[in-house]
């Protein structure tokens, strides 16, 4: 049996905080499967990078950096890639921020900082780009959320907050944009070591608990993800939206695991 709808050939996909973990892994995956992929991210070195890739692998690319708590910023990346490209068929936003505190000791500028990156500047790339796919009548988002986007982790009350309502978000954009053929549907990884939560996780006790949770009893590779994106930007999808698809050795299904 085969799956055509899973190849992504004349597709352009932009890919926002491509330039590490996560979104570097899906922004190389969906080059894989075959589109044309912009990554973009505030380091023009880092960008730079991930485009060499892409286009080693026989896709186009734009070299264009962007900064999420900015919107004109990612209105100039929008106009940009629909002028060189013709248009946006899959968007992923990956962009993220932490940090491991005592709720009561979290600065309003820190929280608001992280909400600001995390669900704020998600927002100002949907509305960038989801203008455009809405008059296209065709386009698939990717949000990247998180398993506190549906349980509690100790000592992350504002990223969790954030990953919470990223997933209000993508259900809320779902239902508004259903109608316009614009698919918004989020990922949430499970404990995948990244540079964004290494110091967390590496010797810690933290880090083994995590492990111990999970039933795989395994930390994720960040390129386990990029399946689930590209099943997500694919034609195989097409009546799947507002859904939060978890990629999490078992985690969130797991109770007692010995």
């Amino acid at each position: 049996m085969s799956f055509p709808g899973l190849d992504l050939t004349n597709r352009t996909a932009v890919v926002i905080g491509a330039t590490s973990g996560i979104g570097k892994a899906i922004a190389l995956g969906l080059a894989d499967a075959g589109a044309d992929v912009v990554p973009s991210g505030r380091r023009k070195n880092l960008v730079e990078e991930v485009a060499r890739e892409i286009e080693s692998r026989g896709r186009r690319s734009l070299i264009k950096t962007s900064d999420v708590s900015d919107a004109d910023s990612i209105q100039q990346l929008a106009d940009q890639v629909i002028e060189t490209f013709g248009k946006v068929d899959i968007l992923v936003n990956a962009a993220g921020r932490t940090i491991r505190r005592a709720t009561i000791d979290v600065s309003d500028a820190e929280w608001e900082g992280i909400l600001d990156t995390n669900l704020t500047g998600m927002l100002r790339t949907c509305r960038a780009f989801g203008r455009h796919m809405i008059e296209r009548r065709y386009g698939r988002i990717i949000n990247i959320g998180s398993l506190t986007s549906v349980v509690a982790l100790h000592e992350v009350a504002a990223y969790g907050a954030s990953k919470a309502g990223v997933a209000a978000l993508t259900k809320s954009l779902a239902v508004e944009w259903a109608p316009h053929g614009v698919c918004v549907n989020a990922i949430l990884p499970g404990v995948f070591r990244t540079a964004l939560n290494e110091g967390l996780l590496d010797g810690t006790a933290r880090g083994a608990e995590l492990l111990a949770r999970t039933p795989m009893r395994r930390f994720g590779n960040p390129d386990e993800v990029a399946g689930a994106a590209v099943f997500l930007a694919s034609d195989a999808a097409s009546f799947i939206t507002g859904h939060l698809l978890a990629v999490d050795g078992g985690f969130l299904a797991s109770g007692v695991n010995q």
